[in-house]
């Protein structure tokens, strides 16, 4: 079984952008940006590059500050290391950064088995303003659909767990798509809806997958 997160608003409540933001003296701006595009008032892309470009000439002594502040959700490492024990593929797509998801990780101790995230390019020991990576433009449906097909994995032996507006697509695609406290425009297409670590697990455990 191949079991795909989201990271921000899903795995983590530390929205990143937001805590880079912060560094910058421009979270407020961040997160009103942030805010239309999870409730699909604006692409994602278009949202990510405008945020990107606020961070323009932040240091990256600061930039680490900030990725260390990333942490997972309570209850989300013990989730991931189960699924993982029982042998199920773990990923995390996010339109999130790989520095801010590693440092969380790291930080929890815990892995996942394939990590597809997006990254703030620097320069000369400060962000460019620019961001890179494969889920600027592309899309999380067909990220998990080519995770699924290099394991091996039959679509219908997949579940994806997200909560604003980009995890749609995978949410769509999924063999089992739950919400995790979805955004109002997201919880129509989730199969199912969880608040918490704790009612995920169980979820999981009722469906015999730990």
């Amino acid at each position: 079984m191949l079991v795909a997160f989201d990271f921000d608003g899903t795995l983590s409540d530390s929205e990143m952008m937001v805590l880079l933001g912060e560094e910058q003296g421009v979270a407020d701006e961040v997160a009103g940006i942030t805010e239309r595009a999870m409730n699909d008032e604006l692409s994602y892309a278009e949202s990510l590059r405008e945020r990107a470009d606020l961070l323009y000439r932040l240091d990256e002594e600061a930039a680490s500050r900030a990725f260390s502040r990333v942490e997972l959700r309570p209850g989300a490492a013990d989730v991931i290391a189960a699924l993982r024990e029982a042998g199920h593929h773990v990923a995390v797509l996010t339109g999130g950064f790989d520095r801010g998801v590693e440092a969380a990780l790291a930080a929890a101790g815990v892995e996942v088995d394939t990590l597809v995230a997006n990254h703030l390019v620097s320069r000369k020991g400060h962000l460019t303003g620019r961001v890179e990576g494969p889920l600027v433009e592309g899309t999380k449906d067909d990220a998990l659909e080519d995770l699924a097909a290099d394991l091996g994995v039959d679509m219908t032996d997949t579940v994806a767990v997200g909560d604003g507006a980009n995890d749609l697509p995978m949410l769509e695609v999924a063999g089992l798509a739950v919400g995790y406290e979805p955004k109002p425009a997201v919880e129509p297409h989730c199969e199912v809806v969880v608040e918490s670590m704790a009612e995920l697990r169980d979820l999981l455990e009722e469906r015999g997958l730990l």
